[in-house]
């Protein structure tokens, strides 16, 4: 994953300073304000780079879970500034609507079929984990974001072109507008549970409290919390009220069967005899 986020933020950059030449030589604001759009991505991708390699520390005295959280806030980070970007384009495409202007002249557009190619190609860096990590998928929305605008801008252009039909720009844009969002709202709101402690969205958090309460010698479980320490490591604490006869059950191998079932890594359970539990001030289900 190392190699993708210095492939992808090199080329990005590369492309920085080839579209920021090109726009000024060919005299469009246009451009150079893409260039300083794709900067923007540039420091999105050595952010989440950051993040990615902050959960791979050790913990410390002072932070003693690690970095882990770093990846869930640049989750978040990039898909408020992706959602952000794309209100700015839909804020221009309107204004595009009620004051029509010309289309992008030749240059633009091939500079637009090259950010498709530049964009689109690093999204496939990250898509073979997407699924796995909120934090790379983050990313892979925000690069697949932008190749679709500009993949909207070269066939809009493309489009006007032979039609005469100006429109067609802003409308394209906000359709990809639309499209965006509705991909990078989940995103979004998933980054923000986390960022909150919320039950991770690929964890039924009522089928672990059934699998555990179903355990042999098991008959209640209370205080149980699931929360992630990062876009990929997921934690747990429970207390299970047991009969004194099952209570030293193996807890490594309870730990073990957790994250086989359940992808749960980071486990700490507490087991209470009856007599435990009924002086538990975390016993009721509205303490925490």
């Amino acid at each position: 994953m190392d190699t993708a986020f210095a492939v992808g933020a090199a080329v990005n950059m590369a492309f920085v300073v080839a579209e920021a030449v090109f726009g000024l030589t060919a005299n469009s604001v246009a451009l150079v304000a893409d260039a300083a759009h794709n900067l923007g991505d540039v420091l999105a991708l050595l952010l989440a780079w950051a993040a990615a390699w902050l959960t791979r520390r050790p913990p410390t005295a002072r932070r003693t879970y690690g970095w882990g959280r770093s990846s869930i806030l640049a989750a978040l980070v990039n898909a408020a500034v992706l959602l952000i970007g794309v209100g700015a384009i839909g804020v221009e495409a309107i204004r595009r609507l009620l004051e029509p202007e010309p289309v992008a002249s030749g240059i633009v557009m091939a500079v637009a079929a090259a950010g498709i190619v530049v964009n689109g190609g690093t999204a496939l860096l990250f898509m073979r984990d997407r699924d796995g990590d909120l934090n790379v998928r983050a990313q892979f929305q925000h690069l697949a974001g932008d190749a679709l605008v500009s993949l909207a801008v070269v066939l809009a252009a493309l489009a006007i072109h032979f039609t005469g039909l100006t429109w067609l720009d802003p409308v394209t844009s906000l359709g990809v507008v639309v499209v965006i969002v509705a991909g990078t709202w989940t995103t979004l709101r998933e980054s923000l549970d986390l960022s909150l402690d919320a039950v991770p969205a690929r964890i039924p958090k009522q089928a672990v409290n059934d699998w555990l309460a179903a355990l042999p010698g098991v008959s209640e479980v209370h205080d149980l919390h699931i929360w992630g320490l990062s876009t990929t490591e997921t934690a747990l604490t429970a207390h299970l009220v047991c009969d004194d006869e099952t209570a030293q059950r193996d807890l490594h191998e309870l730990a073990a069967a957790l994250h086989e079932q359940f992808h749960i890594g980071h486990t700490t359970i507490q087991i209470e005899t009856e007599t435990d539990a009924a002086v538990c001030r975390l016993r009721p289900a509205g303490v925490v």
